[in-house]
């Protein structure tokens, strides 16, 4: 397998991109909250102390798609043009799945950039909800859809849950 974020003396660096032509990309993520079934129902109808929660768990997760390249070392800085978090909340299971994506007209792609979207979506549903469940667990963070670029589109198998 060829890693391409490091030269030939293993030295880590950042990928030349400039010579690429832009085209659309877009990306789109998912992380999984788990918490009580009775928590998720006060995060539904706005019961939990500290607000809105989705809410802020979704601008949260703009804010971090567009400052991916300050987080992750190697990551080129963007000019994103879309970044939409969305949840889906499976009350049974006590599952809030957060999804992030990511659209942007340029040389490298945005999968990054949605999995950072989704991932702090995640964490700050953690954080507002923490004081009422210590036990709730974040996992499953993955790419579910991209395109653009020479690799073409890929699309996760519903059936893989790797």
């Amino acid at each position: 397998m060829n890693f391409n974020h490091f030269d030939e003396s293993g030295h880590a660096i950042m990928v030349d991109v400039s010579a690429k032509q832009p085209t659309l990309r877009t990306a789109v993520a998912a992380a999984e909250v788990r918490l009580s079934p009775e928590l998720l129902a006060a995060i539904k109808i706005g019961g939990v102390a500290k607000g809105d929660v989705l809410g802020v768990a979704r601008l949260a997760g703009i804010m971090a798609a567009k400052r991916t390249a300050d987080l992750i070392p190697l990551s080129h800085p963007l000019a994103i043009h879309n970044v939409s978090v969305d949840f889906e909340l499976d009350e049974l299971s006590g599952v809030i799945t957060t999804r992030c994506t990511v659209r942007a007209l340029e040389r490298t792609g945005v999968e990054m950039e949605a999995m950072t979207g989704a991932s702090l979506a995640a964490l700050t549903i953690y954080d507002m909800c923490k004081g009422s469940d210590k036990s709730i667990t974040i996992g499953e963070i993955k790419l579910l859809f991209k395109e653009g670029g020479k690799s073409g589109v890929y699309r996760r198998d519903v059936n893989n849950k790797a």
